[in-house]
């Protein structure tokens, strides 16, 4: 006796299941992705902050700023 076909709503259950669960795994990996960008642009912006606090530093004891700082 030959099996029987399975059911048609189940066989949409499952490749709607398989795709949701590739899904999960791409945003888990999208996810990771971000953070590491972010912590690559904190790393990024730490030494602009301290140049900047440098520049305006040497602007003030060269007196190149404006009187309004």
């Amino acid at each position: 006796m030959a099996s029987e076909p399975d059911n048609v709503v189940l066989v949409l259950l499952r490749k709607i299941d398989e795709r949701t669960e590739r899904m999960a795994d791409d945003l888990q990996d999208l996810k990771s992705r971000v953070t590491s960008v972010e912590e690559g642009l904190a790393g990024v912006n730490r030494p602009l902050d301290r140049l900047d606090s440098r520049v305006e530093r040497i602007e003030r004891r060269l007196e190149l700023t404006d009187a309004a700082h």
